[in-house]
């Protein structure tokens, strides 16, 4: 991993926090222990990556009020709801709200593992993914109203003479703008373009 991930865990009973800590740290995972969903809460920073394994049932917040807490604050961790057998209908609910899986008590610790490692790959990946688009926004910021009116003609396959008659202006014009643009994104092609642009849109 190229930084430190954690998977915490948020579940009012004492002895499977104990046991679920144990298995995770025997193959050097690293893990927080809460015992409430308000706890996770007051402790919870949207900038640290790993997974969340929540038990649906607890007194006071339950699992699902967290789950939708979590969602309106726009917290993207992986969510693996831990639920009795009473309880799936519930877990297959917050599956519908956004979480990530679920795994019956008794569990397999194995299986448990493979879900949060899973879990943990799938956040690496979607942090790569919102920090790539964070860049090329930034770049795509840096466009002028013009650029970026011609970069929507380029990409839809126009050449620089059509372009040029579509706005009223020369195709030197549309040329110099169209190297602009690419300059300014990074780009190198238009299929290079059109990729960003359709990154932009996700």
């Amino acid at each position: 991993m190229s930084e430190q991930q954690t998977v915490f865990v948020v579940d009012d009973d004492d002895a499977l926090r104990d046991s679920i800590l144990w298995l995770l740290e025997s193959i050097g995972l690293s893990a927080e222990m809460h015992a409430s969903a308000t706890d996770f809460l007051k402790a919870c920073n949207p900038e640290r990556s790993g997974c969340l394994l929540l038990d649906v049932r607890m007194p006071g917040m339950s699992g699902m009020e967290l789950l939708e807490r979590l969602k309106a604050n726009n917290v993207l961790l992986p969510v693996i709801i831990i639920t009795g057998h009473g309880d799936v209908p519930m877990a297959v609910r917050a599956i519908k709200s956004g979480a990530l899986d679920f795994i019956q008590k008794p569990f397999n610790g194995q299986d448990l593992l493979d879900r949060v490692q899973y879990a943990l790959k799938l956040d690496q990946e979607n942090r790569l993914k919102r920090s790539e688009i964070s860049h090329l926004r930034a770049h795509f910021d840096t466009l002028t109203p013009r650029e970026r009116e011609i970069m929507d003609h380029v990409a839809a396959g126009k050449s620089s003479k059509i372009i040029a008659r579509d706005l009223g202006i020369s195709a030197k014009t549309v040329d110099i703008h169209r190297a602009n643009i690419m300059k300014k994104l990074q780009v190198h092609s238009v299929a290079d373009l059109i990729q960003t642009k359709l990154a932009l849109r996700s």
